[in-house]
């Protein structure tokens, strides 16, 4: 079980993502954030989630069911019981597995799904997806093959995504399909442009 400190929970960090959201506002908002330390990633998605919700955005957290307590439990605690139902929690075992394996195309089609309601009735959202690369079987490439789809989707509908991914002990390989399928990534304390990001030939 991880516990949030008194010192991380009150911990106040100046938000760079309300910045870029204002300054790319309807634009191409699909980040990487690649965390090292579980209290880090905590201050990261509460800050998120509570940014989203200020700006009258609903939040889609894709999460563990480890985490995903404690970060309510959190944020029960800063916003109202009426915030609270702003947010749209998904297992994320169920969301990348729900096939049985993790299968881009079925993963594409949950994630399609999930935001329907939003795009249909023209509700302001955003979302949060923490992916566990550590205890995938299948090979890495798969997540290459997702994230191009998921960042298809992104520009063509126009809201933030922000794909968490812990860093360390990362290999080379996956570390360079993300920075291909990002326009941005997230650093403890401030967002950078990739470089290495390839934008998407396919026409809608």
């Amino acid at each position: 079980m991880v516990e949030i400190s008194n010192g991380i929970a009150k911990r106040e960090m100046k938000s760079k993502m309300n910045q870029l959201f204002e300054d790319e506002k309807n634009g191409h908002l699909h980040v990487l954030y690649k965390y090292n330390g579980i209290e880090n990633y905590i201050i990261q998605v509460l800050s998120y989630v509570q940014d989203g919700i200020a700006a009258g955005d609903y939040v889609i957290l894709i999460e563990n069911s480890r985490l995903y307590p404690i970060i309510r439990k959190e944020l029960s605690t800063r916003l109202t019981k009426d915030q609270m139902e702003f947010i749209h929690y998904v297992n994320s075992l169920e969301f990348y597995w729900s096939s049985g394996s993790y299968h881009p195309p079925s993963i594409a089609d949950y994630f399609s799904k999930t935001i329907q309601p939003y795009v249909e009735n023209k509700i302001s959202f955003r979302a949060w997806a923490h992916v566990e690369w550590a205890t995938m079987e299948e090979p890495l490439h798969l997540i290459k093959d997702l994230e191009v789809i998921v960042d298809e989707a992104v520009n063509l509908l126009s809201f933030p995504l922000i794909c968490a991914y812990e860093g360390n002990k990362m290999p080379d390989y996956l570390k360079t399909s993300l920075m291909e399928t990002h326009p941005y990534v997230l650093l403890e304390d401030d967002f950078i442009v990739s470089e290495e990001y390839q934008p998407s030939n396919v026409v809608k």
